[in-house]
């Protein structure tokens, strides 16, 4: 299973830098990349911080994808 997100189109729509996001949640630019490249899984605590920055659910930002066998 892989974990994706639509973090960088959530990103652009509100017109935030990924420094920003950065920023707001705690963490250096680096994280925000690597978790828009799905390089990174975030931990739970991180996903819910992200979610209520954009004011969303988790589950509108994160889904499982099934990979195949």
């Amino acid at each position: 299973m892989k974990l994706k997100n639509n973090l960088h189109v959530l990103r652009a729509e509100q017109k935030w830098t990924q420094q920003y996001v950065a920023e707001q949640l705690g963490v250096s630019r680096q994280t925000i990349n690597s978790l828009e490249a799905n390089k990174y899984n975030p931990s739970l605590i991180l996903a819910f911080q992200i979610a209520r920055l954009f004011g969303k659910e988790v589950t509108d930002i994160f889904s499982i994808e099934e990979e195949e066998k």
